[in-house]
């Protein structure tokens, strides 16, 4: 997580959120928008940096920059980091104005793109960037982009997820364009690298750094904007990963607490597993306690844990009622995830829900669950049963991920001992000059969520019965 580096003084954020809250949430995002907009069409600088929270409308603020720079004559080019996030735009667009001609610039290779374009007349997808120089809008990963020679750069650039861009890949593109927007969430997992980067920490050209943390290096003056308002989490929520995940960026909840409901109808059979469901329903949140125990990564207990509450969310007819739906909405598996540290782990939880006759659900690490959303989630804790607490599982945005992804509520399946186990293992990473250090960092935002999770607790003692652990 890198969020404390790139935003404002603490004093100016301050003002800045009680000015934002005497507003709307609507009025406030709005505000947010206009201002971003402003200093992307009409400011001098070669850059403008807009942070976000969790579900918070980057990609709603992407697709309108672009329909406005290309409604004011502007070429742009978009810059994401999966071809899932490229396809995904690219279809905001076309669905968002289907008279402006949009470029999809993809590999050589089979099935490059999501056959849902083909549905779009206007857009036009190619793997040779000479076949899409007329059009006004082209977006691509950054991996695509930086093959591309032109001879005249674009004069706009809009950078999304920006956060998960690694510098070097930055550096790659970066004389492609004269101006860029460069949008994402500060409390998401750092770039991926697959090589060791230490030789490279505290310098300004640190390959492994993110995008935007390199930009502000070496352009601190640029504009920072945040998103104020978070569309996804409930207020049951927002307050929790806000203070825990953005000390320095908070953000609020656009909606009320009432605003959403999520109830069952089947009844409670009075199990741990139904119990900690219905906590959930009604705060939000809902921690299913398993006894303390140093266990294999793939838990078997756990793991089976995970797939009986997965279960019972469809066995009792969950509905959900929010402000997009007034009417109760059926809870279907497409609408639950389950979010884990590990692959090995994720797999195991899709071997224990095929056991059990589930299909459709989503199960997935922290990393590959980025950006999308569900009703409802449930969380296998990345220190569950562990003995010892590394980098790995401390990572602040890991946490940040698999805590932000609902609408509606999250279930955590955990051993008890998390706690005591943070307080035996304190951080021994190394410090190094130049470096600027991450706040909140892993073990104080794990206490926080632990300690809000307590009080949602339901404790279990025995074998999960009913399910045949892989």
């Amino acid at each position: 997580m890198t969020a404390a580096p790139h935003s404002a003084a603490p004093a100016q954020t301050t003002q800045a959120a009680e000015a934002s809250r005497a507003l709307s949430p609507g009025d406030a995002a709005a505000r947010a928008t206009d201002a971003i907009l402003r200093d992307t069409l009409h400011g001098t600088d070669r850059g403008v940096v807009v942070d976000s929270p969790p579900g918070a409308g980057k990609s709603t603020l992407v697709v309108r920059a672009a329909r406005e720079l290309a409604a004011a004559g502007h070429r742009l080019m978009v810059v994401a980091q999966t071809n899932a996030q490229v396809d995904d735009l690219v279809d905001r667009l076309a669905t968002a104005d289907p008279e402006l001609p949009v470029g999809r610039l993809h590999s050589s290779e089979p099935h490059p793109y999501d056959p849902v374009l083909d549905e779009h007349p206007s857009v036009v997808t190619s793997a040779k960037p000479a076949d899409l120089a007329e059009l006004n809008v082209v977006v691509s990963t950054s991996a695509k982009w930086a093959w591309v020679k032109t001879e005249e750069p674009w004069p706009y650039a809009i950078v999304d997820e920006a956060y998960q861009m690694r510098s070097d890949a930055l550096l790659a593109v970066a004389g492609l364009f004269e101006r860029a927007l460069f949008v994402g969430d500060p409390g998401q997992l750092d770039p991926f690298s697959q090589v060791g980067a230490e030789q490279w920490a505290g310098l300004s050209y640190d390959p492994s750094a993110s995008a935007v943390a390199t930009l502000l290096s070496h352009n601190p003056g640029l504009p920072q904007h945040r998103l104020p308002v978070s569309w996804r989490l409930p207020a049951s929520a927002a307050p929790l990963v806000s203070s825990a995940f953005y000390p320095f960026t908070p953000f609020r909840a656009g909606t009320e607490a009432g605003d959403r409901a999520l109830s069952f109808g089947a009844p409670s059979d009075g199990s741990a597993v139904d119990r900690v469901l219905d906590e959930a329903a009604s705060a939000g949140w809902g921690l299913l306690e398993l006894p303390e125990r140093r266990t294999p990564r793939t838990d078997p207990e756990a793991v089976a844990a995970v797939a009986q509450v997965v279960r019972r969310l469809l066995d009792r007819e969950g509905a959900a009622v929010s402000e997009r739906s007034p009417a109760p909405t059926p809870l279907t598996a497409d609408r639950i995830a389950v979010g884990t540290a590990h692959r090995d782990q994720a797999a195991a939880v899709r071997g224990a829900l095929a056991g059990l006759g589930v299909e459709g659900v989503t199960v997935d690490t922290a990393n590959r669950l980025q950006g999308r959303e569900f009703d409802v989630t449930v969380v296998l804790h990345p220190l569950s049963g562990r003995p010892d607490a590394t980098a790995f599982h401390l990572e602040t945005g890991r946490l940040c991920v698999l805590a932000s992804r609902h609408r509606h509520a999250c279930v955590v399946v955990c051993r008890a001992g998390v706690r005591e186990l943070l307080d035996e293992h304190p951080s021994t990473e190394p410090v190094q000059l130049g470096v600027e250090v991450k706040f909140p960092d892993g073990w104080e935002a794990n206490h926080a969520v632990l300690a809000h999770l307590a009080e949602h607790a339901v404790r279990w003692e025995g074998q999960v019965t009913g399910v045949r652990a892989p």
